[in-house]
């Protein structure tokens, strides 16, 4: 009997835009890349981290999602994205030590979409 391929290729979610085009130019100036734009979809990736960009929004969906990236130097992606939201005008949070061995801050995107970026912290002994 032979065994099923259950591998798993990639997952990615679809990420609401109040304003497409506004988002777009949001997530690259983030330095995501916009690998391709198709009946309202965005494909955007860093690195191996994706995500899909869509052309709908619900502002109760929008302001109740919530998107992580992991980094490696949360400090330098900090110092980045605050010059992003300025220019964007949306809000931003300090790097913070969690309780979770995770240094992160908040930054939310033009639709209300909340991002939590980190980088991970030795955990303690």
């Amino acid at each position: 009997m032979q065994t099923a391929n259950l591998s798993v290729v990639e997952v990615k979610a679809f990420v609401p835009a109040k304003d497409f085009e506004r988002s777009m130019a949001f997530y690259q100036a983030l330095g995501f890349t916009r690998a391709s734009v198709d009946d309202g979809i965005a494909y955007f990736h860093h690195g191996h981290a994706s995500f899909l960009l869509q052309d709908f929004h619900v502002r109760e969906h929008a302001e109740n999602f919530l998107m992580h990236l992991l980094v490696e130097d949360v400090e330098a992606w900090h110092a980045m994205a605050k010059t992003v939201a300025q220019q964007f005008e949306v809000r931003i949070g300090e790097p913070e030590d969690q309780p979770w061995a995770m240094r992160d801050f908040v930054l939310f995107d033009p639709s209300g979409v909340l991002w939590r970026i980190g980088q991970n912290l030795p955990k303690p002994v």
